[in-house]
């Protein structure tokens, strides 16, 4: 087999595992809804943050879920959890 096949083979390998390790605590687009800016750096109110949360589609919903109750998985976001735990959001 050719090197360069080889090569370009483990390349899109090691693309599509590393997408696959993102969560959807990850996913800008998923949590753009609930900060002010577009840096993402402030949470927005409770209120607004539960009408953003009330708009998030279920599925979304139970993979940010998911992630928040992993210990694990929610450091990063731990903020995001925290607001979503106030409101009731937890298992």
């Amino acid at each position: 087999m050719n090197i360069k096949a080889i090569c370009i083979g483990a390349f899109a390998l090691s693309m599509l595992s590393g997408v696959a390790f993102a969560g959807a605590l990850d996913e800008p687009s998923n949590m753009q809804p609930f900060f002010t800016d577009s840096r993402m750096q402030t949470m927005k109110s409770s209120a607004d943050f539960a009408v953003a949360w009330k708009a998030t589609p279920k599925t979304t919903q139970d993979a940010m879920m998911k992630e928040c109750n992993d210990a694990a998985m929610s450091k990063p976001h731990a903020q995001f959890c925290a607001q979503l735990f106030a409101l009731g959001h937890h298992s």
